[in-house]
């Protein structure tokens, strides 16, 4: 579809990890689907879909299903189908190297060891799509791995609406105003680790 967008928030399906720190990405793409009016999601490309208009602009939401580190099929097959092109394409994403809060827009790249960005990469051939990063932080101790699969603590969830909201206006920002726009916006804070 000429000039629509896809955007992809990453995460893992059912209510187990619903309310876990990897489904950042679910959670911004649901605040989208509701601010736009969504809802009706189905079931295709190996995820949930739901057309929508964000910033006037069409756009399709996409919430893999797939598990976490192979998101890069389900998000390879709706851009295939509806031709958007990764310049188009924006994946919203859980992020260790940034603190809890931080939201960054990211342009191409590596994949930082994000297992999902890495599916991306490997099922689209290119890094060239775009990132929203919502910072989580890193664990004082234990694994990553443990960590990302835990739900919010209290002062997280306590902030949670705000640090969501943020990472829809940056969905939004890039739409309305393209991906360097955005950049300058959401990256200028000073204080934190890019």
């Amino acid at each position: 579809m000429d000039g629509a967008w896809l955007v992809a928030g990453l995460g893992n399906p059912g209510p187990k990890y619903a309310n876990t720190r990897h489904n950042m990405g679910f959670l911004v793409v649901d605040e989208l689907c509701s601010r736009s009016g969504g809802g009706s999601w189905r079931e295709k490309f190996l995820g949930l879909l739901e057309r929508v208009s964000v910033a006037g602009s069409p756009a399709f939401l996409l919430k893999p299903q797939t598990y976490m580190n192979v998101s890069g099929r389900s998000v390879a097959r709706a851009a295939t189908f509806h031709r958007i092109p990764p310049e188009r394409t924006i994946v919203v994403h859980d992020e260790l190297d940034l603190d809890f809060g931080i939201v960054r827009v990211k342009e191409g790249g590596g994949t930082g060891g994000h297992k999902g960005i890495a599916s991306c990469k490997a099922d689209m051939g290119t890094t060239d799509f775009l990132r929203v990063r919502m910072g989580i932080g890193r664990p004082r101790y234990g694994s990553a791995t443990d960590f990302v699969l835990e739900s919010f603590d209290d002062h997280e969830q306590a902030e949670l609406t705000e640090v969501i909201a943020r990472g829809a206006e940056a969905v939004y920002t890039i739409i309305a105003d393209g991906a360097v726009k955005a950049m300058n916006e959401f990256n200028k804070r000073q204080g934190d680790n890019q």
